[in-house]
């Protein structure tokens, strides 16, 4: 006897709680901070739904889920405006103040 089984869980926004709270960790773009919900899916029809453990940022760009925690702050946030700091001292990539000495940016992870 053979079964084929197609199925599988999945994240999806319940509520969004706050739109433009913070950036996106893999583009950069504008994310939101949302209430979100598991699904499981039999054959890609929901079969059963069930709350996330607490709130969540959600990037609608590259459609992304991560922590709250690990959002990247918005750049006019940050303490020195842009023209302040030299285009050495900031990640090519995520835009964030850097020390000089450093040859990978610690929020990011890439190479500077």
């Amino acid at each position: 006897m053979f079964f084929f089984f197609v199925g599988g869980v999945e994240q999806q926004v319940r509520q969004v709680l706050k739109y433009g709270a913070g950036r996106c960790i893999a583009c950069g773009s504008p994310a939101d901070l949302v209430e979100y919900e598991k699904v499981l899916k039999l054959f890609f029809v929901p079969a059963w739904r069930w709350l996330g453990k607490g709130p969540a940022m959600y990037c609608n760009n590259c459609r992304l889920f991560f922590p709250e925690s690990y959002s990247l702050p918005h750049p006019e946030s940050e303490s020195l405006p842009p023209s302040a700091v030299s285009d050495s001292l900031r990640c090519r990539f995520c835009d964030r103040v850097v020390k000089p000495e450093f040859r990978f940016c610690p929020f990011c992870g890439s190479a500077l």
